[in-house]
Parts: C-alpha cells; sequence; structure tokens
C-alpha cells in the first residue's frame, strides 16, 4: 500500500550513516518517497513547500534540536507526524519529545525492517485520522445537503398549503415568491403576470428590487429577457458575460427565468437573480418549476373562478331581465283584456238589438250573417271570460312532490263551467287516498288544463269526459282523459303530440285555455314521464300520461 500512495517523508540526519540506513536502504526500498536534509532550519523550509506526510528528525541535531523543530513547525500551524530517533537510551528526553506531540520514536541501532514498522504505524493512524475527517467532512456535507433538502420540501409544502388556503390572490403570490427565493437561493425575484387581454406582463410581486422599479409594481413591466422566455416557453439560465447584454445585469449576474403554463399557454414567469455570477442548478431549476405548477393552478382556479362568478352574475342579470319582461306581458296582457271584454260587450248587445229590430227587407243570406257574428261574438266573449278568470295552475311546489289526486279535482272544478258551457258532464274516477307524485304542480296543472280543453273541445254535445287516476306497481301514476267525441283516425293519433295534426278536430266549441297537446308532452317527459293516446276506441280520444310517484 505504500508503494503505491507514494507518501512523502522527511528525514532530518546529520550523521550520512544513519540517513543512509534510514532513507536509502529502509524507506525508499519500501517505496516511499523520501527527501534528507542535516538541519533544522533547511527542515522548515522544506516542510513549509511541500508539507511530507511524514518527518523523522533526530534528537541530537547541531543548532536546534528535534523538540525544538516540533515547536517551530506547531508555531507555522503545521500538523505533522514526527518520529524521534534518539542515539543513545535518553527516556527524559524521548518523554519530553512526546510531550511536545511526537507521534513514535525509534533508537539507534536499528533495523531496516523496524523503521518500516514504526513508519507504517505512524502513517496508518495518520490515514486513519485523514480517513476520519474525510468521512467527517462527507458526513457534515450530506447533513447540511439533507437540510437544505429539507428546507426545501417545507417551503414546497408552504407553497402547496398556501395555494390550498390563502384566498387573496395578491397575498398568494407573495408568499409563493417567498418561498421560491428561499430554496432556489436566490438575493431577489419578482412574478410576472400575462394581461387577459393582451401580450404584456403585468410585475405582480417582487422580493428586492430597488425603490425606483417599485413604480411598476401591478403595472405592465418588460425586464429585457423574460420576454424571450414567453416566446421559447422553455426555462432559462444564465450568468456572467451572457446575461451582461440585457438591462437585467444591472440586478444581478445570474438569472433564471421559468414559465407558468396553464392548458398549454403560458400566463406568468418567475424570475430569480443573484447578485454574483454564480449559475442556478438544475435542482433550482426543478423547485422553481414545482413552484411554478402552483402557481398555475392559482392562476388556473382564478379565471375559473372569475368565469363562474360572470356566469352567476349573467345569470342572475337574464333571470330579473325575465322577470321584468314578464311583469311587462302579464301588464299589457291585463290591459288588454280588460279593453277587449267592455268592447265585446258593447259589440253583443248591438248585435242581440239587430236580431231583436230586423227590418222587412233584410234578406235571409242577411239575416244568417248576422248571426254568425252573434255565434263568433259569443265565442270571443267566453275567451275573454277564461282569460279575466284567475288561472287554476299559478302554484308551483317546491320540487318535493305533491298529491296529484287533489290537482285533478281542482282542475276538473275550474274547467267545469267550460263543459256545462258545451252541455257535457265532466267526472272523475279517483283513489280516496293521496297520490303523490315528483314534479312541479304548476306544470303539470297546465299540462292537465291543456287535456281537458281539448276533452271539452271534441267532445260531442251533451256528452261525457272522464278523468282517472291510478296507481301502476312500477311506481308510477297514470291519469287517463277520454271524452265521446268522433274516433281518433291512426295517422291523426299518430301526429296528434308533433304540432302537424288538424288544428281544433273539427271542433267549434269553446273549452276554456290550456296549452297545446306538443307542449303537454314536453311537461311530461320533463319530469320522466310518458303520455301516449289510445287509438282503438270505437268513439272519441283517450289520452294517458305516467308520473314517478315520490319515493317513501
Amino acid at each position: 500500500m505504500a508503494g503505491v500512495t507514494r507518501e512523502r517523508i522527511l528525514v532530518v540526519e546529520n550523521d550520512p550513516l544513519i540517513a543512509d540506513l534510514v532513507a536509502r536502504q529502509a524507506l525508499q526500498s519500501a517505496g516511499y518517497e523520501v527527501t534528507v536534509v542535516a538541519d533544522a532550519g533547511a527542515a522548515i523550509s522544506y516542510a513549509l513547500q511541500t508539507v511530507p506526510d511524514m518527518l523523522i528528525a533526530d534528537l541530537d541535531l547541531p543548532g536546534l534540536n528535534a523538540r525544538d523543530l516540533m515547536v517551530a513547525l506547531a508555531s507555522q500551524n503545521l500538523d505533522l507526524p514526527v518520529v524521534v530517533l534518539a542515539q543513545k537510551p535518553s527516556e527524559g528526553s524521548i518523554i519530553q519529545s512526546f510531550r511536545l506531540g511526537a507521534a513514535d520514536y525509534i533508537l539507534w541501532p536499528v533495523r531496516e525492517t523496524e523503521v518500516i514498522n514504526v513508519t507504517e504505524r505512524v502513517l496508518g493512524r495518520v490515514r486513519e485520522r485523514m480517513e476520519r475527517d474525510r468521512l467527517a467532512r462527507q458526513l457534515q456535507q450530506t447533513n447540511q445537503e439533507l437540510e437544505q433538502r429539507v428546507q426545501e420540501l417545507t417551503a414546497i409544502f408552504s407553497i402547496g398549503k398556501a395555494v390550498t388556503s390563502i384566498t387573496n390572490q395578491q397575498l398568494l403570490f407573495e408568499k409563493i415568491l417567498e418561498a421560491a427565493i428561499s430554496i432556489t437561493r436566490a438575493d431577489l425575484g419578482w412574478f410576472l403576470v400575462k394581461e387577459e387581454k393582451g401580450k404584456a406582463f403585468i410585475l405582480a410581486a417582487q422580493r428586492g428590487l430597488p425603490p425606483s422599479l417599485l413604480e411598476h409594481l401591478n403595472q405592465p413591466w418588460d425586464d429585457g429577457i423574460s420576454s424571450l422566455v414567453a416566446i421559447s416557453g422553455e426555462p432559462l439560465s444564465i450568468h456572467g458575460g451572457a446575461l451582461k447584454r440585457f438591462k437585467i445585469s444591472s440586478l444581478g449576474q445570474s438569472a433564471l427565468i421559468v414559465p407558468v403554463k396553464v392548458q398549454g399557454q403560458i400566463v406568468a414567469l418567475w424570475v430569480m437573480v443573484r447578485k454574483i455570477a454564480a449559475p442556478f442548478s438544475a435542482s433550482n431549476q426543478s423547485l422553481l418549476e414545482a413552484a411554478a405548477d402552483y402557481a398555475a393552478i392559482s392562476l388556473a382556479n382564478a379565471a375559473l373562478f372569475r368565469t363562474i362568478e360572470n356566469q352567476v352574475r349573467l345569470s342572475q342579470y337574464s333571470a330579473e331581465t325575465a322577470a321584468l319582461g314578464k311583469r311587462i306581458s302579464d301588464d299589457l296582457f291585463q290591459k288588454a283584456r280588460q279593453e277587449i271584454y267592455p268592447a265585446l260587450e258593447v259589440a253583443e248587445k248591438t248585435v242581440q238589438r239587430l236580431m231583436k229590430e230586423l227590418l222587412p227587407r233584410w234578406t235571409s243570406e242577411q239575416r244568417q250573417l248576422l248571426a254568425e257574428v252573434q255565434k263568433q261574438l259569443l265565442a270571443l266573449h267566453r275567451i275573454t271570460t277564461a282569460m279575466l278568470l284567475p288561472s287554476s295552475s299559478e302554484g308551483v311546489s317546491n320540487g318535493a312532490g305533491f298529491d296529484l289526486n287533489d290537482l285533478i279535482r281542482q282542475q276538473v272544478v275550474y274547467f267545469q263551467h267550460y263543459a256545462q258551457q258545451n252541455s257535457a258532464t265532466l267526472v272523475v274516477d279517483l283513489p280516496s287516498e293521496p297520490v303523490a307524485v315528483q314534479a312541479e304542480s304548476g306544470h303539470i296543472a297546465h299540462a292537465l288544463g291543456g287535456l281537458l280543453s281539448y276533452a271539452i273541445r271534441t267532445c260531442h254535445p251533451a256528452g261525457r269526459i272522464t278523468v282517472t287516476l291510478r296507481r301502476l306497481p312500477e311506481g308510477a301514476a297514470r291519469v287517463t282523459v277520454e271524452n265521446t267525441g268522433d274516433a281518433l283516425d291512426p295517422k291523426e293519433a299518430a301526429e296528434i303530440f308533433s304540432g302537424r295534426a288538424a288544428p281544433d278536430r273539427k271542433a267549434v266549441r269553446f273549452g276554456g285555455l290550456g296549452v297545446s297537446l306538443p307542449l303537454v308532452k314536453e311537461i311530461v317527459v320533463r319530469y320522466k314521464g310518458r303520455i301516449w293516446v289510445e287509438s282503438d276506441t270505437s268513439e272519441g280520444a283517450s289520452i294517458s300520461f305516467t308520473l314517478p310517484l315520490v319515493k317513501p
């Protein structure tokens, strides 16, 4: 091992015979690099220049002896293992040498093997000490690196926690920036956010910028180099002479710029700067990219919140506008029907007067035309009266369901008047217990009213309209509205809910105001129901629909 390491040994001996045996015959033969000097002064000069691994010195040197040499070396902060060589037994001198720091001793006369053994023993301790020092330094470095990693992970964790807990985005950016400067060991830094409409970047947060640049906070600002990263989309680490051609060099000599991306688009930039020309490491870049990911989450969340707020604001505006429009329409409708009704009364009275005071010169055709006018005025009167009556379907449930049995009774009471005007009978076949269905009562009231109005219009004079309600085993309620009228042909039955069927189906009677059959179907389907028409009846029409029952 000694031949491989080639440790340097300095021998301080003025006796040529002793020097030859120790240096040439023993140490050089064992593979050591040996230098021989005759006095302490030369030894000190050599040791200061080359720092040997070990020193062998004679105790009885002329002038400065070995003990003086050890004191001189210690004064120069040279920690060298010294082996003293005693030509005659002198225990006191050897002990004194050990007190001054001697590592071992050799008694003259001596054999080559003993010189080698002492040398190996001393150098072995030196090697062990050097190995311990190396391991201690390595352990210290490892501990420092681990401590740094813990600090970095703690900073990243704090950033993640801040993203989930801090709602003030400005405060969040400052928190992330503070952590980013810490984990990258930068001296200053800033955060640039792209304008929502435009290509400029706004200085959103900063740490360490000179006061002269603080006026750019929350304003568009170009630092001279970030725009290049915004174009390339890749992180950039630059230092030294390469940075001097950019105006950012007035702030430092090393820079790291990392883009923040949301859905592949650059929305912000992190910029870290060191005042010295120490380049940022790949680890620094990775950590800053992690911070950029957290910033991307925050920016994406902020954009999502703004979108939701805009949608809520737009929905609220639309709802308010629709409500105002409905109030306007309702008001105009009320005004119109209030104006129509008196005019119709005047027209009816005028026609009745004419009918009573027919002049003999009026022809039979003129009398028929006047009778038709009177008939149509009566129909308009009924329609206007229906418009003036309060609706039976204005109430709306809260979505928790309602009693369909009770709703049918209310609608039948409302439409009974129109059935009686046509000399028809309107009856019900309902269960005694409530039947709760899952739907909005106001909408189903309109659907049922549309079916009743259709049944009254198409019913034969003095006919019969029946409304039946039944519970079905599959968890639904079935309502059937049927009348005694003209039978439906298959083609008419197939198109009755499409809006393409012949209007009023040969009817001239008024059945009250009700929504169209296509809209009835749309309402029923909206609440997961089903509607159909029975086309195989011998007379009249039979329309049924189902609605899901409220689950217990």
